[in-house]
């Protein structure tokens, strides 16, 4: 049984970072998409893991950090929803619809 999903945009997001990492150094995308897929696992296993950034999101979303990278997830949901894969020097409000007045 699958105990997370991704939305079309985490996919995306990880597909970008791959290729971004890939066209580089083909051995750290492999150790970051790795990191990112245990980590995925590992949240799966232990929702509460990850952390709330009201100054980023609603309280329905959670945050792990792997590497560079804001897992987003909502931890509610069952199967775990990954929502987004983001570089944490993104501007993560905006990718996520979050607008300064919603905080």
């Amino acid at each position: 049984m699958t105990r997370f999903v991704l939305t079309r945009l985490a996919r995306q997001d990880l597909e970008e970072i791959w290729d971004y990492l890939a066209a580089e150094n083909r051995q750290a995308a492999e150790r970051v998409f790795k990191g990112i897929e245990a980590a995925i696992r590992k949240l799966a296993k232990t929702p509460t893991l990850g952390h709330l950034r009201e100054d980023l999101a609603d309280r329905r979303n959670r945050f792990f950090l792997v590497y560079s990278y804001l897992i987003v997830y909502r931890s509610g949901t069952k199967p775990l929803e990954i929502i987004r894969i983001l570089h944490a020097s993104r501007d993560v409000r905006d990718l996520l619809g979050l607008d300064a007045d919603e905080s």
